[in-house]
Parts: structure tokens; sequence; C-alpha cells
């Protein structure tokens, strides 16, 4: 692929139970490309697992991410949010709105007013302090190696980021680009369905897992490149 013919600024926000290290493949990709990239690991997660505490929520998260966007003036950016992480981009627009040119949902939860990760995974232990990460089975990856690469990173995640609803007033809406990437196999391809129809959004159906930033980075950077 050639260089990209405009630089622009990409907010990556990983799903839940993972972290920044989920994204390297297509953050590479975009930075070859002349892209600026930002990759933050939510808190409790990751590299950050260390710091894993009851107390972070989904609050938690949403301002992980908007601190990480103001503390380093950013603005006119593409943010995209994978799986879970539907909510922590979806609560970062009602904040930053002004500052996200583009939005992209990758096989991400949309959700709406009042309502939390939890009420769409009713299998959720809620009691529990932290939610280990769940069982990966054959064919969750286009790549055996990847699912074992996947399975040795994933952490624990804060219970709390699951249970707290969100205010959703519809923020992300009036952003200019708005673009929802659905894994044909994946486990939430049936999210995209309601959008199809709505011509403010443009949908790309993508072969691959739910994980589409590893299963597929060539082609999500592609689609990262059209909200430009």
């Amino acid at each position: 692929m050639a260089p990209a013919s405009r630089s622009t600024t990409f907010v990556l926000v990983h799903g839940a139970w993972a972290g920044s290290w989920c994204w390297v493949r297509v953050a590479d990709r975009l930075i070859a490309r002349g892209h600026r990239v930002y990759a933050p690991t939510l808190s409790g997660l990751g590299e950050r697992s260390h710091l894993a505490d009851s107390e972070i929520d989904l609050t938690t998260h949403v301002n992980d991410v908007v601190n990480e966007i103001r503390w380093k003036d950013l603005h006119q950016i593409v943010l995209v949010g994978h799986s879970y992480a539907g909510f922590v981009i979806t609560g970062v627009a009602e904040r930053l709105r002004e500052r996200i040119a583009s939005i992209v949902y990758v096989d991400a939860f949309i959700p709406t007013d009042g309502q939390s990760f939890a009420d769409l995974a009713p299998w959720l232990d809620r009691t529990q302090r932290m939610t280990p990460p769940p069982p990966s089975t054959e064919g969750d990856f286009v790549d055996e190696v990847d699912r074992a690469w996947a399975d040795s990173k994933a952490t624990a995640q804060p219970t709390a980021t699951f249970t707290e609803s969100l205010s959703v007033t519809g923020a992300y809406q009036r952003i200019r680009t708005k673009i929802y990437v659905c894994a044909t196999n994946g486990p939430l391809s049936r999210n995209a369905d309601p959008l199809r129809s709505d011509a403010s959004w443009t949908i790309y159906d993508v072969e691959s897992g739910h994980d589409v930033e590893i299963d597929a980075p060539d082609r999500l950077v592609q689609i990262l490149e059209t909200a430009i």
C-alpha cells in the first residue's frame, strides 16, 4: 500500500479483558502510512493490570480516553472502539464530540441510554469483584496461534466496568462520519442490522472472527482510512 495522502490522528480503544497489545498490528500499519496513533490501555487491564481495583468502573475507562485526548491536545481524531469499547467511545463522544471527526465501532456494542454491558451479557456474574476473561474456543480466531497469543495476554477486568450504566444523549450520532465494522464470523454481527438502512452510517462487512484487529489488520486499516 502506498503512503496515505493525508496524515490523520487515530485513537484506538481495545475491548474487554484486553489491552493496547491487541492493536499492535493495526497501529504499526497506520504509523507506517504516516498517521499518528494513540492506543491507551484502559485502567486495570493489560500492562496496567497491576493497578486493578474494584473501584474502577466504566466512568474510569471513559476518563482514560478523555484524558488521553485532552492531555495530548488531540483534535479532529478518528475514534475507534472494539467490542466493549463501544460503551467507552460512546461515553467519550458525550464529553468531547467537538474533537471527534469520525467514530468507528469495530464489531462493537452501541449502548442506549441507561444501558450497561452487563445488560447485554446476562451470563456475567455481577457479584464478583473481578471478572475473568471467558475461555476462548476453537474458531474464535482465523489462526490458532493468534488465539493462544490472545489468551496469554487476557486479564481479568473490574466488574464495575460492566455493571455501570452509561448516560447517552446521542452525541455520537452527530459526529460527521460514523462507521460500523461487522465481523461476519463474530458474535455481534446483528448489531449492524439496524444501521444498514440508516444513510448516516457506513457499514463494512469483514470476513473474520470477533477480533478484527487481529484477524484482518490490513482490511481494517483500509476501512479506517475511509474515515479520514
